[in-house]
């Protein structure tokens, strides 16, 4: 397994946001622990300074390594011999641009949640600033970590399925049912989209990340449906890709009984594919006039793509850390290499470029949604 195999030298990681009583910090802090390629040394972990120190005396972070923002904690570890090395940014949406910034041009590499800001002007401010520093800019689109994503992303490239005709995807939840509160429901802190920012863009990442086409024109319809949102919480959306695949995007937040509902059907000339996350470990490949085969991560017919990608033997299950894990540990590799002036290695984690893409495909549906479901170019 190439995991086992990578230099196993630790960087120094620091993170904004993501303290204690939230969920995403903790799915990244174990998730960059995982393989051992990473030490949590640095923070700036809550907005509140008192909850800030309190997270970093749990994660066993140095009091003078605890900072009040992300702008005070760049320029202090820019100027440590041990200083940090890259820096995960599990702030809300609207924070994710400033803090950033303020890591770039430090010359500290960024891992960042998605979605990558709150408008494309940003973003690609973002995508220029970590170029002209020379520095690796990953976006945490979890689910391509997964050992399965890797291997229908393999397939397809390999011409297993012909040429992709058409793309289902969809990622639906019950989060919002019964209405939302917090900043996720707050368009000053969220961004002018909810549903689309929050899950959509999974949908979106995934549906390109699989299928190596992009989506050039999309129509959407977005409503706000549960009791107090302000934001979206349900959208259904056509999608045109580059290649004259057709495709459907639907994306929901007030769908009661589906815990975290992604999953892509992807149908080709000669056969088709298709992943649920909730059953991560299963691909199901049905080549035109056979029939359908489930194919598992580390069984007998799949090695390229999901073998490389996996920890333990067939029957172990693995999941989502896992999955994000894997992102990390890609990650370690770029960055190591970056700061050996090695050549890039050979990995397929989310960039910069991926986190524009996502912020595109959000202000493309909502200008279409506000313009009668127009198709609107990515």
């Amino acid at each position: 397994m190439r995991l086992a195999n990578w230099p196993r030298a630790r960087l120094r990681l620091g993170m904004v946001g993501g303290g204690l009583g939230g969920n995403i910090g903790a799915a990244h802090r174990t998730a960059a622990l995982m393989d051992g390629r990473w030490d949590l040394v640095a923070g700036a972990l809550s907005r509140d300074p008192r909850r800030g120190a309190e997270s970093a005396r749990a994660w066993q972070i140095a009091p003078d390594r605890s900072y009040p923002n992300a702008a005070e904690m760049a320029e202090a570890e820019a100027g440590r011999n041990d200083g940090i090395q890259a820096v995960a940014i599990c702030t809300p949406n609207a924070d994710h641009h400033p803090s950033a910034m303020a890591f770039l041009k430090a010359g500290i590499h960024v891992i960042c949640d998605k979605p990558l800001t709150t408008s494309v002007a940003l973003a690609e401010e973002l995508v220029r600033t970590a170029k002209d520093q020379g520095l690796i800019f990953a976006v945490t689109h979890t689910y391509s970590g997964y050992p399965m994503v890797r291997a229908a992303r393999r397939m397809i490239a390999a011409g297993q399925i012909g040429e992709v005709r058409s793309v289902s995807v969809e990622y639906l939840s019950q989060y919002h049912t019964a209405g939302s509160e917090g900043w996720q429901n707050d368009p000053a802190r969220n961004g002018p989209l909810g549903a689309v920012a929050g899950t959509g863009t999974h949908a979106h990442h995934l549906a390109e990340f699989i299928t190596g086409r992009r989506v050039t024109e999309l129509s959407a319809d977005l409503a706000s449906l549960g009791p107090g949102n302000r934001l979206d919480d349900h959208a259904t959306m056509h999608l045109r890709f580059d290649n004259g695949a057709r495709g459907c995007l639907w994306n929901s937040t007030i769908a009661p009984g589906n815990q975290n509902g992604l999953s892509i059907r992807v149908h080709g000339s000669t056969g088709g594919l298709s992943w649920h996350q909730e059953r991560p470990e299963e691909l199901a490949y049905t080549p035109f006039g056979g029939a359908t085969r489930l194919l598992y991560r580390n069984g007998a017919e799949v090695a390229a793509g999901a073998f490389e990608l996996s920890r333990v033997p067939a029957g172990h299950p693995e999941g989502y850390l896992e999955a994000f894990a894997n992102l990390y540990s890609e990650i370690a590799e770029a960055v190591t290499a970056r700061l050996d002036g090695s050549a890039d290695p050979e990995v397929a984690f989310p960039t910069v470029e991926d986190g524009l893409r996502g912020v595109r495909f959000m202000f493309a549906a909502l200008s279409s949604a506000r313009n009668e479901s127009r198709f609107e170019n990515l």
